[in-house]
């Protein structure tokens, strides 16, 4: 165990990683780490409200060096990435992402990564927060695939807001704006290789810049991005966690686990969780079942009454808060903020079935009070997700 001497109150174990942009993402002051992927993860570098303005007015730099790839190679690796998810991969062509789902046998959620397609049979699983590797390690191996299946040195940073296009430009050149929304497109930067995707966790137009030899290559590629980003007034933050809520987009650990699953979620679309497929995926079986008998609880939209809710400072903007109807607790937010642009508390509540018909009213304790609460449709703020879509300079694909 050690302790560092900018700031003697976080200690650094060994064990917890560092990503490739920690000690130049470190000079910007960070507030608050969080373990994901087991790493530190920079949450926030002051006021997250500032940070959000800084998000939806302009542009924003994140360490996101947490987002660990699982890479599939070899001659079975399509089949291997189709049999990991429920989304019909042959749908998904080489340059192009796929936010999708890896489903367990029972139908749980293992993970919602964006799968990014580098060639016939070379994948990326950009993972959320937990163990891809080595499930996809011990699904290839339980079916004998002829399948490489690592972790590379490749890591993001994400480039988010309605300057990012022009930070992109200074570094790659006006054909950037030809990569259409969740595909991808490979380059050269400064000397370095890296794979760029037309994706992000905002709601906002944005861009996640992977490096490959991140070990060796991870601070020169964050120094480039913010010397590119300087005319364009590009702030160092955290992840923008009021502006995915205003999105709809689900955290893993906090909206969805194991213990849930994708029509839970309101997610279990046909192009999400393709039942028709010829492709025995891992949890088929199960989600048949479920989609034939029905669910008994769903993830829904709430606006919250009361005091504005805070920041991570005083840790309440991502919380659980039980919820009750008719003196009984009933369920629980699972992810909560205040919107500045709505001027409401907004969040995601798992609640019976029964209850999450939409105007439903509800109560939410949060940590300050006992106090109203209403079922509403999300995403709260643009629900087509024409922002992040929007045309730069080639016409787009309309679908993720």
């Amino acid at each position: 165990m050690t302790q560092t001497n900018e700031h003697p109150g976080i200690l650094l174990y060994t064990r917890i990683r560092k990503s490739p942009f920690f000690h130049a993402s470190r000079k910007h002051g960070p507030k608050l780490y969080s373990v994901y992927n087991h790493t530190y993860h920079p949450r926030h570098y002051g006021d997250p409200f500032e940070e959000y303005q800084h998000l939806v007015d302009g542009v924003t730099l994140w360490d996101v060096g947490v987002e660990r790839q699982t890479e599939i190679t070899g001659p079975d690796a399509f089949k291997l990435a189709n049999m990991l998810v429920p989304r019909d991969l042959h749908k998904c062509a080489v340059g192009q992402c796929k936010y999708v789902f890896l489903t367990a046998p029972d139908g749980g959620i293992i993970n919602d990564p964006v799968l990014l397609r580098l060639g016939e049979n070379h994948f990326w699983i950009s993972a959320a927060d937990s163990d891809i590797l080595l499930w996809a390690m011990g699904v290839a191996h339980g079916h004998g695939l002829d399948v490489t299946v690592r972790e590379p040195d490749a890591s993001p940073v994400q480039i988010q807001g309605p300057k990012s296009k022009e930070v992109m430009v200074e570094l790659f050149g006006e054909g950037i704006l030809d990569v259409p929304y969740y595909h991808l497109k490979e380059d050269t930067l400064d000397g370095m290789q890296v794979v760029i995707s037309r994706t992000g966790y905002t709601g906002e137009l944005g861009f996640e810049v992977y490096v490959h030899e991140a070990t060796r290559l991870g601070v020169k590629l964050w120094e480039t991005v913010l010397e590119a980003g300087k005319p364009h007034g590009l702030v160092v933050t955290g992840p923008g966690h009021i502006r995915r809520i205003e999105g709809g987009i689900l955290a893993y650990g906090c909206d969805m686990w194991l213990d849930t699953n994708p029509y839970e979620v309101d997610l279990g679309y046909e192009w999400m969780v393709d039942l028709n497929q010829d492709a025995d995926f891992v949890g088929k079986e199960a989600l048949k079942r479920i989609k034939e008998e029905g669910i008994s609880r769903k993830l829904v939209g709430v606006e919250i009454g009361g005091e504005k809710l805070g920041s991570y400072i005083d840790n309440t903007m991502i919380d659980v808060f039980p919820v009750f109807h008719g003196g009984e607790r009933v369920g629980q937010v699972t992810s909560a903020c205040y919107s500045p642009r709505l001027d409401k508390n907004i969040g995601f509540a798992m609640v019976p079935i029964a209850l999450a018909e939409l105007g439903t009213e509800l109560e939410v304790e949060t940590p300050a009070e006992r106090t109203s609460g209403v079922v509403v449709e999300r995403p709260f703020i643009d629900p087509k997700k024409e922002i992040p879509k929007q045309e730069l300079a080639a016409q787009e694909s309309s679908t993720t």
